[in-house]
Order: structure tokens, then sequence, then C-alpha cells
């Protein structure tokens, strides 16, 4: 009878090179994702402002909103089961849209540009 042969065992939590270096670009990939949506969402925030510390327009709220509609949107397609944070997301798309129709009202021509600025209608 021969002894069975010994396997080299791999640690669990170390990883090798080429896992660790397309970890590194994904994690970089993602980083200028987010760099890139944060200058176009200041692009804009710029654009609407009325002045330098405004946070209460309806244009800027829209914007913000916008933004954190988009980043809860990427959440909920990893975490599928989230319900909560779906609740709250619904919550805030109400509240958008009830912006956008106060902007309609009061500035149309204003609400048209941040329509096709910000790519919310078809």
């Amino acid at each position: 009878m021969s002894k069975p042969v010994e396997e080299e065992k791999k640690p669990q939590n170390t990883t090798t090179k080429t896992e660790a270096a397309s970890k590194d670009q994904k994690e970089e990939s993602q980083k200028t994702k987010k760099t890139k949506k944060a200058s176009v969402i200041r692009n804009f925030l710029e654009k609407y402002k009325k002045h330098e510390k405004d946070t209460g327009s309806l244009e800027v709220q829209i914007i913000t909103l916008t933004e954190s509609i988009n980043a809860l949107t990427e959440h909920l397609k990893v975490h599928k089961k989230d319900f909560d944070s779906k609740r709250g997301l619904l919550k805030m798309v109400a509240r958008r849209r009830r912006l956008l129709t106060a902007l309609k009202t009061t500035n149309p021509k204003t609400y048209e540009k941040m329509i096709v600025d910000l790519g919310l209608r078809k």
C-alpha cells in the first residue's frame, strides 16, 4: 500500500498575483467611474446654482436627489433583497417627481433643460 500524496494546501485568505491585479483594476475602474459621476454632478450644480451656497433651490434639490437615486440604484443591482433601501429609493423618486412638477410650473425652460441634461425622460 502506498501513502497518499499530500497536496499543497493554499491558505484560504491569500490570493494569487493575477487575482490581486484584477481586483485592483476593478477597484480603480470603480473609483474612476465615481469621480467621473461626481464631476458631472458638480458641473450640473455649478450650472444650476443660483448662488454659491445654494442648497434649497428646486434645481439643486433635483440634482442631488438624482445623484442619490443613481447611487442607490447601483446598490440595489447588487443587493436585490434590500427592501428597506428599495422603499427609500421609491420615496426619493416620488420626491424628485414632485420637485420636477413644481419646477415645470414655475420655470418650464429650466425644466426642459434639466430633463435633457440629467437624462431623466425619453
